[in-house]
């Protein structure tokens, strides 16, 4: 037998579970959404961040633009009042879990108690529950999809456009990963830091400050989850 005979099945078994279970165009162990209709969706995870959510409310408040934010629970716990600023503008909230913790490998329990406990903050705050849910940097397994399913989720929701803006650096950067989003889009940014609170998201704020205006000059519409 041809050695690759044997080694490239043994990959595909390997690669196969690991794209179904981090690529987020994958619906292998269940449904994901990385498309939406009638606009482009911007949605902000790791908030909220005192030292950058407000600014960016103000921000989409001038271009009335409506967005996502995917929030922590533990952020939530600490700043009440921002979340409620959030679901004040009307914009929608998604579930990122309490801490951001990887849920890939976790079980069934570990998982529900994430949610759960992200879901009973913002509800604490703002008496509203949420039916869409991310997870931390977009892993899930089945596992992750069937207790989706019992806590009544109704979309797990990824991304076709990403700003990987969770790192400081020029707006210019994220500019070039983003500007060519378009009607359909769903665009992952950050407005906070899992890892520590008031983190610098600066360059989220300056890139769509240059973005946003443009955007509209050229007839983008956009939408939220």
């Amino acid at each position: 037998m041809n050695s690759l005979e044997i080694v490239i099945p043994a990959l595909a078994a390997v690669g196969l579970p690991a794209w179904a279970g981090l690529h987020p165009r994958s619906q292998l162990f269940g449904p994901t959404i990385c498309k939406v209709e009638n606009g482009c969706a911007l949605t902000f995870d790791d908030g909220p961040n005192p030292r950058l959510t407000p600014k960016l409310l103000t921000l989409l408040d001038k271009y009335r633009v409506p967005a996502t934010f995917f929030v922590l629970g533990k952020y939530v716990r600490e700043n009440p009042a921002l979340i409620q600023e959030i679901a004040g503008a009307n914009h929608a909230i998604g579930n990122h879990t309490y801490a951001h913790p990887s849920v890939l490998f976790f079980s069934q329990a570990q998982i529900i108690d994430e949610l759960s406990r992200c879901k009973d903050a913002v509800a604490d705050a703002t008496g509203k529950d949420m039916s869409i849910v991310r997870p931390p940097f977009g892993f899930r397994g089945p596992q992750f999809h069937s207790v989706v399913r019992k806590m009544g989720f109704s979309k797990v929701v990824m991304w076709s456009v990403s700003g990987r803006d969770w790192r400081p650096q020029p707006a210019s950067r994220v500019i070039q990963r983003i500007q060519t989003a378009k009607s359909g889009d769903i665009v992952l940014l950050h407005d906070g830091d899992y890892r520590a609170p008031n983190a610098d998201r600066s360059h989220t704020l300056e890139s769509l400050a240059n973005l946003l205006p443009r955007w509209q000059d050229a007839g983008m519409k956009f939408v939220k989850l």
